[in-house]
């Protein structure tokens, strides 16, 4: 079979929707299927998302999307997205009546709100709902992470069927180590790990009460507003791959205090690290931290931080529990389960 993903988050962007798909076609691939992914960097013409310089949104893509997805003749659509070419690629499946499957990854209402004057934030997160479940609505099936995220969409009004699609990490790069970074520093380490933003509420990170050290790994539109806002916090720029874990091996904890994320990858990295885990009690963490010995979640996260250190059971349980619920084989076999 050929598939045909197509999506508004494609290299050279770096998120979790981009590397959600980069490991999801290398197991398509050696799984025996011919995948092709259609990204923004196939059309001529687009601009800078506000707020999110290193995303591309094209501008008008149907003519050109429809010849792609034609020539390429793939016997299942996956339509990653809700942008201009996930607009365009459900359009052409509605016209053309075509099925396609899609995946809610991003809560796009509570980003737009998030970038809206306050005053204007319930209308625009109401209005990103209508959107969202509208796009979703002729789907032959809506992928969510977890079974929280799929109660919310229910709650929203889907009607499309919503299927489950995990996802996974590197486990031959996130693993259990030496810590042989942050020697310098006051202990105990917590560590951040995403996009520097406002949607992902750092702030909260920020002004929480901690004796040790904050580390912050990422980049970001509030970077520098924050690393002035800061200064006794470490803002130490992205870092990937082996240099990346063992940012997490080093760290004593790991705190993520977003409450807009779906599901949050680096959460399985921190686990897989060892790293216990601090968050709120939202979509994606009280699926993942779903055992006492992985981390705390409370309405308060310095509280949440404060227990997770607690914790007495070693790294090994957690990195464990990663390798055990969390693989790219198992994501990808949900992905073909669409019946």
């Amino acid at each position: 079979m050929k598939i045909l993903i197509v999506t508004d988050a494609w290299h050279p962007q770096l998120n979790g929707v981009v590397r959600t798909y980069e490991y999801l076609r290398a197991e398509l691939q050696e799984m025996g299927y011919t995948v092709k992914v259609i990204g923004p960097s196939d059309f001529p013409r687009s601009f800078a998302m506000p707020g999110y310089n290193e995303i591309r949104l094209v501008l008008f893509p149907y003519t050109r999307l429809r010849r792609m997805i034609e020539e390429f003749d793939a016997g299942l659509i996956h339509i990653a997205t809700e942008g201009p070419l996930g607009i365009a690629a459900r359009k052409y499946c509605e016209n053309y009546g075509v099925e396609f499957t899609s995946c809610y990854h991003t809560h796009f209402p509570d980003y737009a709100a998030k970038r809206a004057p306050k005053f204007l934030q319930p209308f625009v997160r109401k209005l990103g709902i209508h959107f969202v479940k509208k796009f979703h609505s002729i789907s032959s099936c809506v992928f969510a992470a977890t079974q929280s995220l799929e109660d919310t969409l229910k709650g929203w009004g889907f009607t499309a069927p919503i299927k489950r699609m995990t996802r996974g990490i590197d486990h031959s790069v996130f693993f259990t180590g030496e810590k042989n970074l942050f020697s310098d520093l006051p202990k105990p380490v917590a560590l951040y790990v995403g996009r520097i933003a406002v949607e992902k509420n750092i702030e909260d990170f920020l002004k929480m009460e901690w004796k040790g050290s904050k580390v912050l790994v990422g980049d970001g539109p509030d970077f520098n507003d924050l690393k002035n806002k800061y200064p006794s916090a470490h803002f130490v720029g992205v870092k990937r791959d082996k240099e990346l874990a063992d940012h997490y091996r080093s760290a004593d904890l790991f705190v993520f205090p977003s409450k807009t994320d779906t599901f949050g990858m680096v959460l399985v990295e921190a686990m897989a690290c060892g790293l216990p885990i601090a968050a709120y009690m939202v979509t994606g963490p009280i699926d993942i931290v779903s055992k006492p010995f992985l981390g705390a979640l409370d309405s308060n996260l310095g509280k949440a931080a404060r227990r997770a250190l607690e914790i007495t059971e070693g790294p090994e349980i957690r990195a464990k529990n990663a390798r055990e619920n969390y693989s790219w084989r198992k994501a990808t076999t949900q992905f073909l389960e669409t019946d």
